[in-house]
């Protein structure tokens, strides 16, 4: 596939656009600043700025496509992960303005293009406890995609504004548009890096559901929403299937998620951020796991 990738420079997007290229598609990676990676066409571009979103969009991929003689071709997928990636980079007004302005003008440029699939990066933040003043607890576990997204914060603000955009313009063209409500996104090396305390500190992750999802098996996701047509508008958590601590479930629900209702029996290690609904309906199968570098100190 020819993809339009946003993004693609930051801490998620290094890792998926390797693995999309690796998959086999033609990435353009439309950021502030190149990734360096062999067989990515990087093209900088302000995607606050419509005008510029929509010549991108409908510009060269590449000069090997100058080849064939026949004209711009189209992409057959954008996924938009740029954004200001949380709160305390900028200013309230400025993250809440970039983010949802970047996603409303890839929206508008897509549908007018033509363009019919639109994956796009919402965030674990739009339920409303990562950022919290204070500590809130989710109404019920495992938060799956139906939990109320009732946050505080201007970054998970502007995520869950984004999701209305996707499902409006949904309406308007009928084409696929998923939403990824990406967890705390981890790369390879910060497991030795930073694991060894959330295993032994289980109050560490509480802001992030006590999950996490590996930046390799996140490029896998998007796979998975590329080679999946015909949903219309969905959301999906985006975690792997194991917690990001050494504690058992019943040792979360016992400290941290006491009065919380619990929806269902939960195996021992499984995530309190559901991902069945990605399982089912994408074929989503994540791979790693801080068990593959660490030791767990309960085995």
């Amino acid at each position: 596939m020819r993809i339009f990738f946003t993004g693609g420079s930051g801490k998620a997007g290094r890792h998926v656009v390797p693995y999309l290229i690796e998959q086999g598609h033609k990435v353009v990676n439309a950021d502030l600043v190149p990734l360096d990676h062999p067989g990515v066409q990087n093209l900088k571009v302000d995607l606050t700025d419509a005008g510029q979103v929509y010549s991108a969009i409908n510009g060269w991929g590449g000069f090997e496509e100058l080849e064939s003689g026949n004209g711009v071709p189209k992409y057959d997928a954008i996924v938009h992960f740029a954004a200001i990636p949380a709160i305390l980079f900028r200013s309230e007004g400025e993250t809440y303005r970039n983010n949802v302005m970047s996603t409303y003008n890839i929206m508008e440029a897509a549908a007018n293009a033509g363009i019919k699939k639109v994956i796009f990066a919402s965030s674990e933040t739009t339920y409303g406890i990562c950022f919290r003043d204070g500590e809130i607890k989710p109404q019920y576990v495992p938060v799956d995609e139906e939990h109320p997204t009732v946050p505080q914060d201007s970054y998970a603000m502007s995520k869950v504004v984004n999701e209305v955009t996707g499902r409006s313009f949904h309406e308007r063209t009928g084409d696929d548009v998923y939403g990824l409500r990406i967890n705390n996104v981890i790369e390879p090396h910060e497991y030795a890096q930073n694991f060894p305390e959330f295993l032994n500190n289980p109050g560490k992750r509480r802001r992030n559901i006590f999950a996490y999802i590996d930046a390799r098996d996140l490029g896998h996701m998007v796979e998975c929403c590329l080679k999946t047509d015909g949903l219309g508008y969905e959301v999906f958590n985006v975690a792997n299937p194991d917690m990001s601590t050494a504690a058992k479930t019943d040792d979360i629900i016992r400290e941290f998620y006491k009065g919380v209702e619990v929806r269902r029996e939960m195996g021992a290690d499984e995530t309190f951020y559901a991902i069945a609904k990605a399982q089912r309906l994408l074929g989503f199968s994540p791979k790693h796991s801080w068990r593959e570098v660490l030791d767990d100190p309960n085995a």
